[in-house]
């Protein structure tokens, strides 16, 4: 027979199988997942987690959907935080330090408490990151954020009120448009998908079967 754990789900404790995330335990309790529940890979961010273990005082995050259930573990999900997004155009704004003054000036007020870090769900370095956007370097902050899922839980922490995810995010689109260098073979596809030049090869593989498809593609393969 297998293992098995109690937990407690807003509150409430279930006995759920201890090989279960907390994603499928809660399903496994019954309850219909209809927000929060993403891509069930561990990297959209949807199913932010707050927990804590029964006997112990620390405050933990997770993503749900790649976190093993643990005895006597108290569970809130987080599917949305209200985060401050602002509105401008790509095009248009500054890509100096002035831009982030302008767009999201509490990540001046930061206070170095370093909970954002702390909160999570993916390990950054979230107070480092924000500091490269105070200093506007952009291409370090946008790095540094590379891998975040904008799951909210850095900004739930925060003393602040710094929306974290949209600094990052920010910094990233700076940096792509401005700041890296051009590719030339991305930039000349996007020119041949415009002008239509797959168009007669990809109505092709839309009219295919599955069975075709493979029959196809896998001949191919096999005399190269």
């Amino acid at each position: 027979m297998e293992n098995m754990v109690n937990i407690y789900l807003f509150g409430k404790q279930y006995s759920v199988p201890a090989s279960l995330t907390i994603m499928k335990a809660m399903e496994y309790a019954g309850y219909q997942l209809v927000r929060g529940c993403g891509c069930r890979n561990g990297f959209c961010g949807a199913c932010a987690t707050i927990y804590r273990i029964k006997g112990e005082q620390e405050l933990k995050t997770c993503l749900a959907c790649q976190t093993q259930v643990q005895e006597g573990m108290y569970i809130a999900t987080l599917p949305f935080f209200p985060l401050v997004k602002q509105i401008y155009d790509i095009n248009k704004i500054p890509t100096t330090q002035a831009v982030m003054m302008q767009l999201y000036p509490e990540i001046y007020a930061c206070v170095g408490c370093n909970a954002c870090t702390k909160a999570c769900t993916q390990k950054l370095n979230v107070m480092q990151y924000i500091a490269y956007a105070q200093r506007g370097e952009f291409d370090k902050c946008a790095e540094e954020s590379f891998d975040c899922v904008m799951c909210g839980v850095c900004s739930s922490r925060c003393p602040a009120g710094i929306s974290h995810p949209q600094v990052g995010m920010l910094a990233r689109r700076i940096n792509g448009k401005y700041l890296q260098p051009k590719s030339q073979h991305l930039e000349d596809r996007v020119k041949e998908i415009n002008n239509g030049d797959f168009k007669a090869f990809l109505d092709e593989l839309m009219a295919m079967s599955d069975e075709q498809m493979q029959e196809k593609y896998n001949n191919r393969d096999i005399e190269k």
